[in-house]
């Protein structure tokens, strides 16, 4: 991602003045008759999205009004998207809106996946005047690694490309890194993980990536994402229209890489723990099958009843070595099920934990960045759905229970490890593109956690 946020520029500077409909008046008075007829003539009433380009005598762009209406800083989203390229200042904005706020809003407006497009780089840039430009920055780079993933299509984007940009992470934060593929995840005990990923051809064989950094007599963070490059469901195999975003599916992955990017380049005082099980559930005459009985690390028995129910369990391996740890707290995230779009739709994931000073922790630190999330409960009742007549446990519930999103994360409670833990369902996608928010990847939730952790232990 090309950088949009700057400290100062060469040329000529633009003011924009981000205004809420009280301020209207005032601002065409200052900006004078030109600016005031033009509003009449686009009926600019500083409404969420408007925008009002005053040029001077000569043609030239002397000023720009955009309206936010009743939006708080992500309404400045849109400003990135709608002004032409240049370079611009605020010159004007609300109180309630900081520098750094409206700037990292600017950055995310500008993302772009133009990876398989050829076209020069002609977005608008802004001098963020007050902001900390680094951390900004660090943010809005973390937030563009997540939607690139995302977006790339699993041709580029299989476990070793993961594998690759963890590297790079590490490389870059002086993390260290270990990486067991193939038929080394039987040896190292991750049994699960490799059923999933068994069938996938060469050079796509699953692994496991463990990350570590931070200094010993910290508090331990678990990060851990899961990474299914392409879900075709398996021998229960998708329709075309459920697998066609399944490039998505290592959503979890990509934001737990995202999220740790956060907290190494803000040297957040944890030790962090980053796993992300990489595989493709591809299907092939060695993959796994309905009715087939997995082992796991942790010990556990698992009746595989839906091959297509497949991310619980390598999220099941990687929660089981995260316990070995004994973290302080563990996040993981995961594009896991359908059933939390049906119960919040794709804009906002639920979380689960039992831990009550966490979910308000997360609550709180979601609304204060404007990170939409919201709490469903782990309600015990619904784990005796998930109980086999052959094994420990099996991955599809009964279909008495329903609730989808609630047992899937019922199940990985019972990997998860002692102390405080959330999980999170995220989309990972927008399915409906507007401006600033363009259709496609996007990254959710791993700010208010990034947050969250801020309040927690800085």
């Amino acid at each position: 991602m090309s950088d949009v946020i700057l400290e100062s520029a060469d040329g000529p500077v633009i003011p924009v003045h981000l205004l809420r409909e009280a301020d209207v008046e005032a601002a065409l008075a200052e900006a004078g008759v030109m600016a005031q007829g033009l509003a009449k003539a686009q009926d600019f009433k500083g409404k969420a999205g408007q925008i009002l380009i005053v040029p001077d005598a000569t043609g030239q762009t002397e000023r720009v009004l955009f309206g936010l209406g009743a939006a708080r800083a992500s309404g400045v989203r849109a400003l990135a998207a709608r002004l032409p390229a240049g370079a611009y200042r605020l010159a004007q904005r609300p109180q309630d809106i900081s520098p750094d706020e409206a700037a990292l809003a600017f950055a995310l407006g500008s993302y772009r996946f133009d990876r398989y497009k050829k076209k020069p780089d002609d977005r608008p840039r802004l001098i963020a005047e007050g902001a900390d430009v680094a951390a900004v920055k660090a943010m809005a780079h973390a937030c563009a690694l997540a939607r690139d993933m995302v977006n790339t299509p699993a041709n580029d984007m299989g476990p070793l490309q993961i594998e690759t940009i963890a590297r790079e992470i590490a490389e870059q934060y002086g993390a260290a890194i270990t990486v067991v593929a193939g038929e080394g995840l039987l040896e190292a005990n991750y049994p699960a993980v490799h059923a999933v990923g068994r069938a996938a051809g060469p050079g796509r064989e699953p692994r496991m990536i463990e990350m570590s950094w931070g200094e010993d007599g910290r508090p331990l963070v678990a990060i851990i994402g899961k990474g299914v490059v392409f879900d075709t469901g398996g021998l229960d195999i998708k329709p075309a229209g459920a697998m066609r975003l399944m490039k998505k599916d290592m959503g979890g992955a990509a934001h737990a890489l995202a999220l740790a990017r956060m907290v190494m380049a803000a040297r957040l005082p944890v030790r962090l723990l980053v796993l992300t099980p990489a595989v493709e559930n591809a299907i092939a005459g060695d993959a796994m099958r309905p009715g087939d009985v997995l082992d796991s690390r942790k010990g556990l028995t698992i009746e595989v009843g839906n091959t297509d129910a497949e991310g619980r369990l390598i999220l099941a391996d990687a929660l089981t070595r995260a316990a070995e740890l004994k973290p302080d707290l563990t996040i993981d995230l995961a594009t896991l099920t359908g059933a939390a779009r049906v119960a919040l739709g794709p804009q906002l994931p639920p979380f689960f934990t039992d831990d009550e000073t966490l979910a308000a922790q997360i609550a709180a630190a979601a609304e204060a960045v404007e990170d939409p999330l919201w709490r469903l409960p782990l309600w015990k009742p619904y784990a005796e759905a998930l109980d086999s007549e052959v094994a420990d446990l099996k991955n599809d519930a009964d279909p008495w229970a329903q609730a989808g999103a609630v047992t899937a994360a019922l199940f990985l409670q019972r990997f998860a490890p002692e102390g405080p833990w959330v999980h999170l369902d995220i989309f990972a996608w927008n399915p409906r593109g507007k401006p600033g928010v363009p259709a496609g990847g996007e990254v959710m939730a791993i700010r208010g956690l990034f947050r969250m952790l801020q309040d927690r232990f800085a």
